[in-house]
């Protein structure tokens, strides 16, 4: 199978996958009612989502890093625009996992054990707190989808 062809399908894949992902995390910014949710509403929504997204981001984003991956590495001799280009939408992927790992699955997991009904003292706090996170992962993740638009416009195979 001629290298083309390969760097095509991965390029693509990871635009659909990343796309995907982008579109998962930029959700929660455009919904700004549900950040206006009064505590117990807002907790069982979060808890719902945590289910929801910890069973369908792993491999979404796993499978968009091994695209990512291959594109990157048939894109080195392409030049510099398209290998940069990819390079750093894996980087920023990376960045989301790295920031989702370190930053929002802790906080996940401490809304995970509340009681709806009987949340702790600082419950705004950890929510405040996630949201400020979860807006830079949405940032991270469009410019890694703005990256992959890109070199997919320019740098045709």
């Amino acid at each position: 199978m001629p290298v083309s062809v390969v760097l095509t399908a991965s390029r693509t894949l990871a635009l659909l996958l990343i796309g995907l992902y982008a579109g998962g995390v930029v959700f929660v910014v455009l919904a700004p009612s549900v950040a206006r949710l009064p505590g117990p509403a807002y907790v069982r929504y979060w808890q719902a989502l945590n289910v929801d997204y910890g069973r369908a981001m792993p491999p979404l984003l796993l499978a968009g890093i091994a695209a990512l991956v291959v594109a990157a590495a048939l894109s080195w001799r392409r030049g510099w625009f398209a290998f940069g280009l990819t390079a750093a939408a894996l980087i920023l992927v990376i960045l989301t996992v790295a920031l989702t790992l370190t930053g929002l699955d802790p906080l996940n997991r401490l809304a995970d054990a509340w009681d709806p009904d009987l949340l702790p003292a600082d419950w705004e706090e950890s929510r405040r707190r996630w949201l400020s996170l979860h807006v830079v992962r949405t940032a991270l993740a469009l410019a890694a989808f703005a990256c992959l638009i890109t070199v997919q416009t320019f740098d045709r195979t």
